[in-house]
């Protein structure tokens, strides 16, 4: 009886399902599940997966996106969010600010870096097993309402009160803007938002009261953002008329974008630093910039995405983001890399170049198959480039061993260069009045760093003693720079990491 209802089910459902046609083939088989499946199931778990399975049988970067994920990534490309404005570390079950956005609600209430949370609206919060799920619900529970916090500051007596409301925050798409040696600023760009051709210009305009003549802009880890922000950027470098980029799909027609006549950056000399994880609309302005013979590339092979997204919200929030075309370069060539072998293989091509060697050789990424036989392009001035795989730098800089162990990586995840600053290094901070000062008064030595290894090693309780050697340069700098960016924020923090950066020494030589 059991086989014959079994059978009887299955085909009196698809016989039914056959007759409604083939053409939404989907939305049938969720409704089967939905209806008949032996268990309860989550309807929007189900239907997440179904289409995302769908998407990356595409491509690897056709996604679905869960409506929070879809929220963080477009306020962050926005330029601002609705919320409090703070970053914070949990620490020993006490939430404690670790940075303040300028200008946000945070800032304007009187919360400062160092701050512990003691309890919210009356209520205890610290030691009451706080995890980042329930921090994020208790300031974000009443989005009309004001918080009020009880804090302990450090090094000052009593607990004060503070009122706080969520309000507009905004987000510089810039981490860095200073001047890196005599006639020459540095602008670090994290990613390509609405906001950052007018972060930029605001930038440049700055150091250029601060005698900058040249300019090295860094996107290396930039992984990209709106496409129009990088023809933006690398409008600020071209004369009018110059191709910066191409675009077309089997459903778009070629766009070409072409540089204006507002460039503020048109005439000097300019270096753009790149890595591995320099993707996207960062490689855009890289080979606009490396094809028109504008700007020395300087560093390693980017990501290789040349595939343009467009974002399709549904109304519960979520959001498709699907591949809609390919990017090229003035001179014609697409840098994305392959994905025929599948979505697994193409997220583990960055793993595979460091195993071959290709972080630490330029002779290994251009014997590469994908360049090795391929028939090069030519910049304006006749020099060749490669397609297929990533921007190829002009100058090649090894990456630094000492920042590629699992040490280094499991001390960042654990955030405990933060929790010794918080911990050790409030009263040290505290005596420099400026972050010149800083930078240049104080320095890391050696029983400094066995007196944070110790404190690493109550949390990470093996750490491999070669690994620890190779890593004790970075070590010493990142623990300066957390300190640095604890008081006085990310222009500090890169200050201090750009001290000893091989790839920014390059890249000034190469403009000098």
């Amino acid at each position: 009886m059991l086989s014959i209802g079994f059978g009887l089910g299955l085909f009196i459902a698809f016989n039914n399902f056959n007759r409604r046609g083939n053409h939404d083939k989907i939305t049938q088989v969720l409704g089967l599940v939905k209806s008949n499946y032996v268990d309860s199931v989550n309807e929007d778990s189900i239907e997440g997966v179904t289409v995302n399975n769908l998407l990356q049988n595409l491509d690897p970067h056709s996604l679905y996106l869960l409506p929070q994920k879809a929220q963080s990534i477009n306020e962050s490309l926005e330029g601002s969010f609705e919320g409090i404005g703070l970053e914070y570390q949990l620490l020993r079950d006490t939430l404690v600010i670790t940075q303040v956005y300028t200008g946000g609600p945070a800032a304007s209430a009187g919360l400062i870096t160092g701050d512990k949370v003691i309890s919210i609206n009356q209520k205890k919060f610290s030691g009451t097993k706080l995890t980042a799920e329930r921090v994020d619900s208790a300031l974000k529970r009443d989005t009309d309402a004001t918080l009020s916090l009880s804090v302990l500051t450090a090094n000052k007596p009593g607990i004060k009160e503070i009122n706080i409301k969520r309000g507009h925050v905004s987000l510089s798409s810039l981490d860095a803007a200073y001047m890196a040696a005599p006639n020459v600023g540095y602008i670090k760009i994290s990613k390509f938002a609405l906001t950052t051709d007018a972060d930029f210009k605001a930038a440049l305009t700055k150091l250029k009261t601060e005698g900058l003549k040249k300019l090295i802009l860094d996107i290396r880890g930039n992984g990209g953002g709106y496409l129009t922000a990088a023809t933006s950027m690398a409008d600020e470098f071209l004369k009018k008329g110059k191709l910066i980029v191409y675009t077309k799909g089997a459903h778009e027609e070629r766009r070409d974008y072409f540089a204006t006549d507002s460039g503020m950056f048109k005439e000097g000399k300019l270096a753009v630093l790149i890595d591995e994880y320099s993707a996207s609309a960062s490689e855009i302005l890289a080979g606009a910039l490396q094809d028109l013979d504008r700007a020395v590339i300087v560093g390693r092979r980017s990501f290789g995405k040349g595939l343009v997204q467009q974002q399709f919200p549904f109304g519960d929030g979520s959001a498709v983001n699907l591949t809609v075309a390919r990017y090229y370069t003035p001179s014609g060539r697409s840098i994305q890399k392959s994905y025929k072998d599948g979505v697994v293989s193409y997220h583990s091509e960055l793993a595979n170049r460091m195993r071959k060697g290709e972080f630490f050789s330029a002779e290994s990424n251009l014997n590469d198959s994908i360049f090795k036989n391929r028939s090069p392009y030519h910049t304006t001035a006749g020099r060749k480039v490669f397609s297929g795989g990533g921007i190829m730098p002009d100058i090649f800089v090894p990456a630094d061993s000492g920042q590629n162990t699992m040490l280094l990586q499991e001390l960042n995840d654990q955030e405990i260069f933060t929790a010794y600053t918080i911990d050790y290094l409030q009263p040290l901070i505290n005596k420099y009045n400026t972050a010149v000062d800083f930078e240049k008064q104080y320095n890391v030595n050696d029983d400094d760093f066995e007196k944070f290894i110790l404190y690493a090693s109550k949390s990470i309780k093996e750490m491999d003693s070669q690994e620890l050697m190779t890593s004790k340069p970075v070590i010493k700098i990142m623990l300066k720079a957390y300190a640095a960016r604890f008081k006085w924020g990310d222009n500090a923090y890169y200050e201090v990491m750009n001290s000893d950066d091989n790839t920014l020494k390059k890249a000034i030589a190469a403009i000098n």
